[in-house]
């Protein structure tokens, strides 16, 4: 490849998505190949002394099996460390053709996996889900009110955001940050499995429409953070379609599954979403960060300053992407996820998938025939998650009270703090709602074997016994 810029995306597309080979001219652009070579140099000799062992790699710990941002093998690690020491920051395709291109290749891709036509929807990499939820709904209220970007909130009516009782906080975080207000965010109900429940979303925008709000935005999750469990897309479109209102489905960390042949009914119906949220950086497996906003319109967020977004360039000045950005200047993220789809393939990220759910199917499994040991929701798992309680011998004989809850509810912080001064394991706890603490654990490394799940279940009954 010349130093020249590319003519278009399609000569990217040719080299990145086509074949199972990229020549170093495809990787590398205009990085000479003498700086490659000494980079090479200390990917073979420093890397695997700093980074001896794959638990090393994520903590001190001999086991981390809850974390949903665990890289399964060391090529992403690498990917990461040659993300960091050869490019910094894109904005324009004068700057960056490349990789400006290499995110406009992969944003089709998964545009079309979302089940979008072509040519449907824009969207940008960004720093996390709470950044690309944070941008879902900036863009619903400006297709919705174009002029709160120049008048201000103070034109605007008293507007509603609608999300579950188990949605991710970041929807009430963004409704704080971009002067919504925390209080405007109706909370719908759940079912036990943790899924929104359509008549509840439908009667909660009758009601706030009665007290005066004005509803417009729908935030639907396709993977819960707590249970992971996928709120019925096709009933909230229906709704949202009733009502014209803007839904999002933030599927950041149940979007992994659309890779997955045995899997992706689970989200049936988010194409019919006019925004979402992807991060592949946790089921996917790609190094932090690396997380896309889908159905992204530049007009929300242009300003066209004239040092670096002149119009009259002799380029498409529509792969000027830094101006539909907040931050301008981003990280090339795109570049990990690109890198890792090349080395696994389409159905490489599905099985990877497919063997995290089927650990979490083991351990549900395990769960239901060792003593001691209750399931917070009794069904098999939909995703990866699969919540406990570890009840020590003193504990059985006690009636259900409570007593008996104030007792439990000290059993798994306990036990998490006698991992972590032992290291051997680790996972994490917590309370929801008047369910006391519970242990969460939650897969998403394929490299996680039956046999560390034998030994975390007896790493809580050793270290629990006595409590």
């Amino acid at each position: 490849m010349s130093r020249q810029l590319i003519a278009g995306p399609s000569l990217l597309a040719e080299a990145t998505m086509q074949g199972d080979n990229c020549t170093s001219g495809a990787i590398w652009g205009s990085v000479p190949y003498r700086t490659f070579q000494r980079k090479k140099t200390i990917f073979t000799n420093v890397l695997p002394v700093a980074v001896a062992h794959a638990w090393f790699a994520l903590s001190c710990f001999k086991r981390v099996l809850p974390r949903s941002q665990q890289s399964d093998n060391m090529k992403s690690l690498l990917f990461q460390y040659n993300n960091t020491i050869f490019f910094s920051v894109r904005f324009t395709y004068e700057v960056s053709p490349v990789f400006i291109l290499m995110e406009e290749v992969l944003l089709r891709k998964m545009q079309s996996i979302v089940g979008w036509s072509s040519g449907e929807g824009d969207g940008i990499f960004c720093p996390g889900g709470t950044i690309s939820n944070l941008y879902s709904i900036l863009v619903a209220r400006y297709h919705f009110y174009p002029e709160v970007k120049t008048r201000g909130m103070g034109v605007l009516p008293q507007l509603g955001i609608f999300t579950s009782e188990h949605s991710h906080y970041s929807v009430k975080k963004s409704a704080a940050v971009l002067g919504l207000g925390t209080e405007n965010v109706v909370v719908v109900k759940c079912d036990e499995r943790g899924k929104m429940i359509p008549a509840e979303l439908e009667s909660s925008i009758v009601t706030a429409q009665e007290k005066g709000l004005v509803p417009f935005y729908v935030n639907a999750t396709a993977g819960t953070t707590v249970y992971g469990a996928f709120d019925p897309l096709d009933a909230i479109a229906d709704i949202c379609h009733r009502h014209s209102l803007w839904m999002h489905v933030d599927a950041a960390w149940g979007g992994g599954l659309l890779m997955s042949d045995r899997h992706r009914m689970k989200l049936q119906g988010i194409e019919r979403a006019w925004s979402v949220t992807w991060n592949p950086h946790k089921m996917m497996g790609v190094p932090l960060q690396c997380s896309a906003i889908l159905g992204l319109l530049r007009q929300c967020n242009e300003l066209g300053a004239e040092y670096l977004f002149q119009a009259d360039k002799h380029y498409d000045v529509s792969y000027d992407t830094g101006d539909k950005s907040i931050q301008c200047g981003r990280h090339v993220d795109a570049f990990k996820l690109w890198l890792m789809w090349k080395a696994k393939g389409s159905q490489g990220f599905g099985a990877q998938v497919d063997k995290c759910l089927e650990n979490a199917e083991y351990l549900y499994d395990q769960l239901q025939r060792r003593t001691g040991f209750e399931l917070v929701y009794k069904n098999k798992p939909e995703h990866s998650n699969v919540c406990f309680w570890y009840t020590p011998p003193s504990l059985r004989g006690l009636p259900l009270g409570p007593d008996r809850d104030t007792r439990l509810h000290q059993v798994a912080p306990q036990i998490k703090g006698r991992m972590m001064e032992k290291g051997s394991v680790l996972i994490g706890y917590q309370p929801l709602g008047a369910k006391v603490n519970f242990f969460r654990c939650v897969f998403s490394n394929p490299a996680t074997q039956q046999e560390d799940i034998d030994f975390l279940l007896d790493e809580i009954i050793r270290l629990g016994h006595d409590l």
